[in-house]
């Protein structure tokens, strides 16, 4: 009997050591997630800038020990992203445009008083850095060593799956796009093409419905 619970006990460790960072990179991105959504922190841009990107990055330093820079932070293989941004924004803004009179998208997006687009812009680019950098950046590039390309599908569900509420069109929508971004990242070796589509994409949205 002790000889079985010795060796369950040498494959949990054994286990525990060889996926370490694996399991250190999902249940901090996962616990992260929580926090933000049962305690927010000022506001919900703050919020995500916290959570989804100061906490990932101490994470990085005292419990993977690794270089932040290494998570996507670099501009990376811009030769490689920048054509791709281009193109997918060429298509996403018109698509956006055309999408913006359904009623879904309406109820959920508009805003009737004191709208300020620029300060709208602002908050959503402190918004998006953490937002991005926890999906694209630290999971993508803290899950690659192990997984290799299918680290683009891992981070691809929580990114989704955070989206529940939203117009169903744009739940569904994030399926392709998390596993598109997810890809530019990882071939352009950084996070930030995923943030300026991001953004792209969310203050044209909130302009189209809110102002034209």
């Amino acid at each position: 009997m002790s000889n079985n619970i010795s060796l369950e006990i040498k494959n949990l460790t054994g286990f525990l050591k060889s996926w370490y960072n694996e399991i250190v990179v999902i249940s901090f991105a996962t616990l992260f997630m929580i926090l933000h959504y049962h305690h927010q922190i000022e506001n919900f841009w703050i919020s995500s800038f916290v959570y989804f990107g100061v906490l990932p990055i101490l994470t990085i330093v005292i419990f993977l020990r690794k270089n932040p820079l290494d998570f996507g932070l670099r501009i990376g293989n811009y030769r490689v992203w920048i054509p791709y941004v281009l193109i997918f924004l060429a298509i996403a803004v018109p698509v956006l445009y055309l999408s913006s009179d359904m009623s879904s998208v309406q109820g959920y997006y508009r805003s009737h008083r004191n709208f300020d687009l620029l300060t709208y812009a602002l908050q959503m680019g402190v918004y998006m850095l953490g937002w991005e950098f926890l999906f694209r950046g630290f999971m993508l590039f803290g899950l690659k060593d192990k997984f290799k390309k299918g680290s683009i599908i891992i981070q691809m569900i929580p990114f989704v799956l955070l989206h529940f509420g939203k117009p169903k069109i744009e739940t569904i929508s994030t399926i392709f796009t998390g596993i598109l971004w997810g890809y530019i990242c990882y071939r352009g070796k950084s996070f930030w093409p995923a943030y300026i589509m991001h953004m792209v994409v969310n203050v044209s949205n909130k302009a189209f419905i809110t102002i034209l």
